[in-house]
């Protein structure tokens, strides 16, 4: 097989050409449907189901280099399984339960799925999470503003905005990967001009969201998407543009900014928002406080002590999905999601300097992937959407990019 036809070959004949635009289609549909989180289930959750129903009727394929994403999530799985069963009782534990494998199942198939058309499938993908995040960021910053109407109290919590999510800071982590997404076209010189005006309403968006994760999150990654891509670069003339559009982009972010703070209602909350250390965090019974007491815990508790348990023994969740899958899940499910999310970074790395027609788009998921685990200490990322699709496309592209290079080695 060569490495060209790996690519493209679901585009051979025109009946195949039919079944891949229905792909395509649903695939963008999922892409979209993923901003609009507002209620339970979602319309994430049916739109995906019926993706990946779809492309398992039409031929899905699990190929052994995503074995060990299978494993591990399903390593963690069987603990959730255990430490669910002396709290079954409780609705909301098994519901939690049930999500999770929904959310592994879209992170395997999301991995599996880039297994033919690669590029084509991936891009398919994005452009419905690019859409979305458009209009997530724009209805975010409108309520905030509040141009909806009565309509607006429903998007913003504790005066943050929180769009058509149920959180802000969930908000803010899910614009990330757009937002890396249309920095990485600005530092190729693409759609320069289009590229930064949606960067400039999602930064505006995710600004509003005051998560100061989100922020930690982007700012990170941006500079991880920067620096790989200007090692990667192959002319002077590329790296000069990197080094541009950095600078630039610095101006208009810090623009940007002194815009937004010159509200009244932005920059008190800003004021209040920008501390390290929030009254919440600090204390016994604060949130690094807690860690403390939850690591005793999970000492103690081999099997753990079971999904939302935490949550009635301090009134707050853990804040830390590392501690977070050792207490829901026990040992088994919290060293599958540590050795998961090591293994993954390791490996990705390896990838960075494949010369592939993905490579760009695998630079922004492995950036986006490093920062959301980043995050991942502060906060509970059990269950979100966009973790897993990061999750699974970053699998899936390092499958794909090892058989790329395999195929162009071997037709050499």
């Amino acid at each position: 097989m060569s490495a060209v036809s790996y690519i493209s070959d679901d585009a051979a004949v025109g009946p195949r050409l039919s079944a891949e635009s229905l792909r395509a289609c649903l695939l963008w549909l999922t892409g979209f449907s993923g901003a609009f989180v507002f209620i339970e289930p979602s319309p994430y959750e049916h739109v995906a189901s019926f993706t990946v129903l779809l492309f398992a009727l039409t031929g899905l394929s699990l190929r052994a280099a995503i074995a060990p994403l299978i494993m591990l999530l399903l390593l963690m799985l069987i603990g959730y399984g255990i430490a669910v069963v002396p709290v079954s009782d409780q609705s909301k534990s098994v519901i939690w339960v049930l999500i999770s494998i929904f959310m592994a199942v879209t992170a395997i198939f999301y991995a599996a799925m880039l297994g033919t058309n690669t590029k084509g499938r991936l891009e398919a993908l994005l452009h419905g999470y690019l859409a979305a995040a458009v209009v997530a960021s724009l209805v975010a910053i409108g309520g905030y503003f509040r141009l909806f109407g009565s309509l607006s109290e429903m998007l913003v919590l504790y005066d943050r905005a929180r769009g058509t999510f149920n959180d802000p800071n969930v908000l803010g982590a899910f614009l990330v990967l757009p937002q890396l997404l249309l920095l990485q076209r600005m530092l190729a010189g693409r759609r320069t001009i289009r590229s930064g005006l949606m960067l400039l309403v999602m930064l505006a968006a995710l600004f509003l969201t005051f998560s100061r994760g989100a922020w930690a999150q982007f700012a990170f990654a941006a500079m991880l998407l920067m620096f790989n891509t200007f090692v990667t670069s192959t002319s002077v003339r590329e790296r000069f543009r990197i080094v541009v559009v950095a600078l630039a982009g610095m101006v208009a972010v810090a623009v940007l900014i002194t815009a937004l703070l010159s509200f009244g209602q932005v920059s008190d909350i800003f004021s209040e928002r920008a501390a390290l250390e929030q009254s919440y965090d600090v204390g016994r019974f604060g949130r690094f406080g807690r860690y403390l007491l939850g690591a005793d815990i999970a000492l103690e508790h081999p099997l753990g002590i079971g999904p939302l348990q935490f949550y009635l023994l301090f009134v707050e969740d853990p804040h830390n999905t590392f501690l977070n899958t050792f207490l829901s899940g026990g040992w088994l499910a919290g060293f599958g999601y540590l050795t998961l999310s090591i293994l993954t970074v390791a490996v990705s790395t390896r990838f960075l300097f494949a010369r592939t027609p993905w490579q760009p788009l695998y630079q922004a998921f492995y950036a986006a992937y490093v920062g959301v685990i980043g995050e991942s200490i502060i906060i509970d990322i059990d269950h979100w959407r966009h973790y897993f699709l990061i999750l699974g496309v970053l699998w899936g592209l390092m499958a794909a990019s090892a058989q790329y290079v395999c195929a162009r080695s071997n037709s050499s």
